[in-house]
């Protein structure tokens, strides 16, 4: 935080640490001429004796900085949200978001407290432990990825334990920056696609189906093919559509009301679920994101903009809260 003076005019507080991805918002925010600051966290000085600037502020602090070099960026957000609602500002995603965004852990216990299913996962501190959790998992195909994700951080599908001593032992593999590592149930997708599923202000926008034909993928921003026994992730993007009918199906009148309330448990208010159909279509949910982008180009095709949406939502909540 620079320069950032509790004299200053009620504004839009855009809590981040990642340029790129806050342009698209900032440039909704200036066509609704709508007053906003940038708060980048990746280089952050926060006099906390000091009374907070007035307006709402939206964290979009995201699991994956330390790969951009902003290692500290989520822990030192941690502390501005607690200021920030220790002086009754207007959170919006505050700490129990950014909790939730970082641990995926976390994420799985929230998932099933709402009753929705959760591929079957052991944690491990050590490396050593994988092959461990492998066995106990007692499933052929498993999934290993890091507890603080983002960016498809750690993931390995993995298809014997030939495989997994190749991957623990190989120049590839990392820590999770927690030291945690997942150890999970691979969920074969029934039609070749997970589903992303976004909320607004806590309401259901819209699916977002993710073609995976082509690779295994568990997240619409990052790819992976399949090679041999494991697979490394690359940098292909697969095929982002519009479902404008997820919210009649049946899955989604099972699971929207579920995702609605978790929202509501963590006091989350902008958030994306994923999740993967098996072979009996049966929704297995691995994934929420609290810093959700939007693919623009599926957008495009199917006529809606969650981005603008999103810039209502912060307008009608920057009345609400000057």
């Amino acid at each position: 935080m620079r320069n950032i003076s509790s004299n200053l005019e009620a504004s839009i507080h855009v809590i981040h640490e990642n340029k790129e991805w806050t342009k698209p918002l900032f440039q909704e925010l200036s066509n609704l001429n709508l007053p906003f600051t940038d708060w980048d966290m990746s280089n952050s000085i926060i006099d906390i004796s000091s009374n907070a600037p007035k307006g709402i502020f939206y964290n979009r602090m995201s699991a994956s900085s330390h790969t951009r070099g902003n290692r500290f960026a989520p822990e030192t957000t941690i502390g501005l949200l607690a200021w920030l609602e220790s002086q009754n500002r207007k959170v919006i995603n505050g700490r129990n978001a950014l909790n939730l965004e970082i641990s995926k852990l976390v994420q799985y216990a929230s998932l099933k407290l709402v009753d929705l299913n959760v591929p079957s996962t052991i944690a491990v501190s050590k490396k050593d432990d994988i092959i461990e959790a492998y066995n106990s998992l007692g499933f052929q195909e498993a999934i290993t990825k890091h507890n603080r994700a983002g960016k498809g951080l750690g993931v390995q599908l993995l298809k014997s334990k030939d495989a997994i001593l190749e991957h623990i032992n190989g120049i590839q593999y990392e820590e999770s920056v927690d030291g945690i590592t997942l150890v999970q149930q691979y969920i074969k997708p029934i039609d070749d696609t997970i589903t992303r599923v976004e909320f607004i202000g806590g309401e259901f926008v819209y699916a977002v189906k993710v073609d995976t034909s082509d690779g295994f993928e568990l997240c619409p921003a990052d790819a992976c093919e399949i090679n041999d026994d494991f697979c490394p992730i690359d940098s292909k993007r697969n095929a982002f559509e519009i479902d404008l009918e997820f919210e009649h199906s049946e899955i989604g009148k099972q699971t929207i009301p579920k995702m609605k309330q978790l929202l509501v448990n963590e006091d989350i208010q902008v958030a994306a679920f994923e999740f993967v159909c098996d072979e009996n279509n049966k929704p297995y949910f691995y994934d929420i994101n609290t810093n959700t982008n939007y693919n623009t180009d599926a957008e495009k095709r199917a006529n809606v903009s969650a981005m603008k949406s999103l810039a209502l939502y912060l307008k009608n909540s920057f009345q609400k809260n000057k």
